[in-house]
C-alpha cells in the first residue's frame, strides 16, 4: 500500500513523521525537492507545493507522463491561496477561482490511480504574521472561509478530508514556531493524526 503526498511546507515539516508512523503498513512519498522547498518556505518551490493553481499545474503535468502508482494521494493547498496583498486586500487565489482549481484537481487526480485524501488547511498565527511579513498577509478567517469552500467541494465530488485545522486548533495556545508553522512536537502529533487517519482506512 503506497500513499504520496503534495502539500505545502506544513506537510513537508510533518512528513518525516508522518513516514515514521506508516512503516510497515503504507509506503510514502511526496513531491521531490525537500532541500529547495527549505531554502524559503514562504516562496513554495521544489517539495513545497504552493498555491492549488501550482498544485494543479504539477498534477497535470503528471498525469500527462506516468501518472502516479500510489494508492493513495494526499492533497492539500490553501495557506498560499489566502495570501494577502497589504495595499490592494486581493489574495493570491481569490476563493471563486480556489474552488475550481480544486475541482480541476480533484478531476486530474480521478484520472490516475490514487485515491484522493483531502487535508483542510491549518490554522494561522495572525497578529505575529501580519506585523513580522510586510509582504503579505494572512487572516485566520480567511483559513476558515478557504477551508469552508474547500468542504463543500469535498463533499460534494466524494473526495475524504482530514481535519488538521480543527485537530491543530485544540493543541494549546502556543503550537507556533514562527507565524504559520509549528513546534516539532505539534507536527508530531498532527503526523500521529494522519496516521491513525489512514490506518482506519485499511
Amino acid at each position: 500500500m503506497k500513499i504520496y503526498v503534495i502539500g505545502d511546507s506544513i506537510s513537508i515539516q510533518y512528513g518525516p513523521f508522518l513516514e515514521k508512523y506508516l512503516e510497515g503498513f503504507m509506503e510514502y512519498s511526496r513531491k521531490e525537492g525537500t532541500e529547495e522547498a527549505l531554502l524559503n518556505l514562504d516562496n513554495p518551490q521544489g517539495a513545497n507545493g504552493g498555491d492549488s493553481s501550482m498544485v494543479l499545474r504539477f498534477l497535470r503535468s503528471m498525469a500527462e507522463k506516468d501518472g502516479n502508482d500510489a494508492d493513495y494521494m494526499l492533497v492539500n493547498c490553501g495557506l498560499h491561496d489566502l495570501k494577502t496583498d497589504p495595499a490592494s486586500g486581493a489574495r493570491q487565489i481569490e476563493i471563486e477561482d480556489y474552488e475550481k482549481n480544486l475541482r480541476e484537481i480533484v478531476s486530474v487526480v480521478g484520472g490516475m490511480k490514487p485515491k484522493m485524501i483531502w487535508m483542510r488547511i491549518t490554522p494561522c498565527d495572525e497578529a505575529v504574521h501580519n506585523v513580522n511579513n510586510k509582504s503579505f498577509h494572512r487572516y485566520q478567517a480567511d483559513c476558515a472561509r478557504y477551508n469552508a469552500a474547500a468542504d463543500k467541494v469535498m463533499r460534494e465530488l466524494g473526495v475524504p478530508s482530514i481535519d488538521l485545522f480543527t485537530f491543530t486548533s485544540n493543541l494549546g495556545d502556543n503550537p507556533y514556531c514562527d507565524h504559520v508553522h509549528f513546534k516539532e512536537e505539534v507536527r508530531e502529533k498532527q503526523a500521529a493524526f494522519i496516521a491513525g487517519y489512514l490506518a482506519g482506512l485499511l
